[in-house]
């Protein structure tokens, strides 16, 4: 584990800064440190809202360990709760299903609301006593984690700590403010995930720039070229890249997605793709966009959860179903061609002898961004 002089190294001018180093990547107790002092104590993603479209569904998540489960309430909120009962901590829900009545733990069958709230304990006095005096339902419900959904991201603050979305976002959120309306799911080819064998933040890193275009993505390279794009930079919240070349596509009829409704005249044939720190990968056109959630299986084991969305749902067009397939298709494709760069950068971090690495001054503003910002949550945390 590094120490102060180390992550100031990374947290200085571009110019001069140099990379996180190794430790970052391989080191299990670095990745356990992060895990607390980065992903805990941000707005990290840990789902979306469309695997529980309907008041009742549930489905458990992992996120890092720590059990949650995501809950449709009766009114049409999203809430996250830990997914331990009150009692003694028995996992209330294994698999995604519909709650058709309440939460039961399968061991005592102690109930709760959807809204957390605990309705019933059963002998929990003894045989056919079902209250007890020192026991106070109102004092025993589950335990809420903040939450917050934005583009149909489920993001949490497990700890607590962070000021509120709305606040530590509300730069991007006045950014992108035109895409605030519907978005629509594209239904299952619109879905798919990678297996990454890397720690999560190369997955980011290599996202928020565009200098690899030219020879990991040639193919997009070849309409929306390296000088098309520009930075994206915000320090301390996100970073990314944006291209002045959108190319919209097409079916065999020339036949196109539905754009978003009132977008300004930049959106034409502009695109842009933001990583939201730290692990939400998003990405805006005028007729789709998209979200990628990394999920930090193991220090050198990521999955990308890929989701597209569109202007209009996939039931009012189901003419364009086999475009949407294609368009899922190109995307997955490229994403693919992101993995071995990622996995190589992870295996390149058992090099010894490698000291985080330099930055081009030019090219790689947002990726030292990203890096400047988890060695400030690190910084912080230590200090604290």
């Amino acid at each position: 584990m590094e120490n102060g002089t180390e992550l100031d190294q990374v947290m200085t001018g571009i110019n001069q800064a140099k990379g996180l180093s190794n430790a970052h990547y391989i080191d299990r107790d670095t990745f356990e440190e992060e895990k607390r002092a980065v992903l805990f104590a941000s707005w990290s993603g840990v789902g979306f809202g469309k695997d529980v479209p309907e008041p009742g569904d549930a489905k458990p998540v992992d996120f890092l360990g720590m059990p949650l489960l995501m809950v449709r309430d009766r009114d049409g909120s999203l809430n996250v709760f830990q997914n331990t009962c009150r009692h003694r901590g028995m996992i209330l829900v294994e698999e995604p299903r519909k709650i058709e009545g309440a939460i039961r733990c399968p061991y005592h069958s102690w109930c709760y609301a959807l809204n957390g709230e605990l309705r019933s304990t059963p002998h929990v006095g003894g045989p056919g006593q079902n209250r007890h005096d020192d026991v106070n339902r109102s004092d025993l419900g589950l335990v809420q984690v903040r939450s917050h959904v934005w583009r149909d991201v489920v993001f949490v603050n497990v700890d607590g700590t962070a000021d509120p979305f709305e606040i530590v976002h509300a730069d991007l959120l006045d950014r992108w403010s035109e895409f605030e309306q519907p978005n629509f799911h594209g239904g299952e080819s619109a879905s798919f995930k990678l297996e990454v064998k890397s720690n999560w933040k190369l997955a980011v890193e290599n996202y928020c720039e565009s200098y690899h275009l030219p020879w990991v993505h040639p193919g997009l390279n070849s309409y929306s070229r390296l000088e098309d794009h520009y930075h994206i930079e915000k320090p301390r919240e996100y970073s990314g890249q944006g291209t002045l070349v959108y190319r919209q596509l097409k079916g065999e009829a020339n036949e196109v997605f539905p754009d978003y409704e009132g977008l300004s005249d930049k959106w034409d044939e502009g695109a842009e793709y933001i990583a939201i720190y730290p692990n939400v990968l998003l990405g805006v056109h005028r007729d789709h966009s998209y979200a990628i959630l990394l999920e930090p299986r193991d220090l050198d084991h990521t999955v990308e959860h890929v989701e597209i969305y569109y202007a209009a749902p996939p039931k009012q067009t189901p003419e364009l179903q086999s475009l949407r397939d294609k368009n899922a298709e190109l995307w997955r494709g490229v994403f693919e061609e992101d993995v071995f760069v990622v996995e190589g950068m992870q295996r390149g971090r058992h090099g010894m002898l490698f000291d985080g690495g330099r930055f081009s001054p030019v090219m790689d503003g947002p990726t030292h961004l990203f890096h400047d910002w988890v060695a400030s949550r690190l910084a912080v945390a230590r200090a604290g």
